[in-house]
């Protein structure tokens, strides 16, 4: 019986392929819908955990927002790795600094900071060295480059031993930092966010060697020692107002932050609104929170869509049910039963949901491929979990707004069925 429904069903919906395309056409842009806005959150989400990820779960930013007239000192910072819960400590300041080597000239986001600050964001030197003690004790003019700006200034990655001049002064390049993987995808990644204290200068290169004529947006970095950049910028405090801090553990992060408190709350006398740490832990659920919340509202306002397009299956079933009425009525004069009937009209209702639930489907994923491609720093991918929950909304969609007009045509009396002139 239910493989005879379902030819039936099928005879039904291609005998009218326009208005059954139409009745589609409700379910597939409220599954196109649901599937793009859930997947570009989705993706979001990703990307944000990953670069939080990468800059490590076990990092606390501490900024001091009212030093009391009583700034904390560079030398003060080592004092805080005595505790057996805290690794490294390592201070952070910037500024936008004239880079030049020859003719060439780009403008560096410079950060000011100390040898720890290389591990405490994981980075990792492609050629020489990081800065060493003896370069912040010295004020020395030295300078370690990552790879984009290397190649940019430079003209070559691997610079090391080569002078350039930041605002005037001449610096020697003692070290060349990998740049990150996603650095010629994104024009800017902010620090405040993230609390990894990074706000790239965005320059425009062409990629050297490849076959494609498009510029791509390139992260340009420099790092000097903190007591020189205090020294050249004039929008840099010796003060320290930013600093970097790791537990020895990701399992002793809680512990660490207490234990940095506590010395900060000692240090500012017990003022616990002289200072801020962000626990990296912490924002990363935060962030996971927020992107899910708004996948979940983004879902459920392409939910409406599909609740649109199953009152749509509704209307044009009703239609259908009314021009049937003389087919209704030969089946139950020749033995059909109401639930036969029923079923039918149920299959083909559910049958053009899911048709348009494929469709919005396969929709969905040009869509995301072509996204993709134009926005080459994010990665946006069609999530099984969202194509089942389409198809599964989709089903109760057709089988909801199928049951009254199913209902309506196993009710109808056969003579009076077969009666009906139309």
């Amino acid at each position: 019986m239910i493989f005879q429904s379902l030819k039936m069903a099928w005879s039904a919906i291609t005998s009218n392929k326009m208005r059954s395309f139409l009745t589609m056409l409700g379910i597939i842009i409220g599954v196109m819908s649901l599937v793009v806005l859930v997947s570009i959150a989705n993706s979001a989400t990703t990307s944000v955990t990953d670069e939080i990820s990468n800059i490590g779960t076990n990092l606390l930013t501490v900024r001091i927002v009212d030093n009391k007239e009583n700034p904390l000192k560079l030398s003060e910072l080592s004092s805080f790795t005595d505790n057996d819960e805290i690794a490294l400590a390592a201070p952070v300041a910037q500024s936008s600094v004239t880079a030049k080597s020859g003719y060439t000239s780009s403008t560096v986001t410079t950060y000011g900071t100390t040898g720890s600050y290389l591990d405490i964001q994981g980075k990792e030197l492609a050629y020489g060295r990081f800065l060493k003690a003896a370069d912040i004790d010295n004020h020395s003019n030295v300078v370690v480059l990552n790879e984009d700006a290397a190649t940019e200034i430079i003209g070559r990655a691997n610079a090391v031993g080569e002078s350039i001049s930041l605002d005037g002064r001449s610096f020697l390049i003692i070290g060349i930092i990998k740049s990150d993987e996603t650095s010629s995808k994104s024009s800017s990644r902010s620090s405040g966010s993230s609390g990894s204290g990074r706000s790239n200068s965005s320059a425009k290169s062409s990629s050297s060697g490849s076959s494609s004529s498009s510029s791509t947006y390139t992260s340009l970095d420099a790092y000097i020692p903190y007591t020189t950049l205090t020294r050249m910028a004039s929008n840099v405090s010796s003060e320290i107002t930013t600093f970097y801090a790791t537990a020895t553990s990701e399992d002793s992060l809680d512990a660490a932050e207490d234990a940095l408190s506590e010395m900060l709350l000692e240090r500012f006398g017990q003022d616990e609104d002289a200072f801020t740490i962000q626990n990296q832990s912490t924002l990363m659920e935060t962030m996971n929170s927020v992107t899910n919340t708004l996948a979940l509202m983004l879902g459920g306002i392409a939910a409406i869509s599909l609740v649109v397009g199953g009152i749509g299956i509704m209307n044009i079933m009703l239609v259908s049910v009314t021009e049937r009425t003389k087919e209704i009525g030969i089946r139950k004069a020749i033995g059909a039963g109401r639930g036969s009937i029923m079923l039918q009209f149920m299959l083909e209702a559910l049958m053009i949901s899911l048709l348009g639930c494929l469709f919005g489907i396969l929709l969905s994923w040009g869509i995301l491929q072509a996204a993709g491609i134009i926005m080459d720093s994010m990665s946006f991918q069609l999530s099984n979990q969202v194509v089942w929950i389409a198809v599964g909304f989709s089903s109760i969609i057709g089988v909801i707004f199928g049951i009254y007009p199913a209902n309506k045509a196993a009710k109808k009396h056969p003579i009076e069925a077969l009666r009906y002139s139309g």
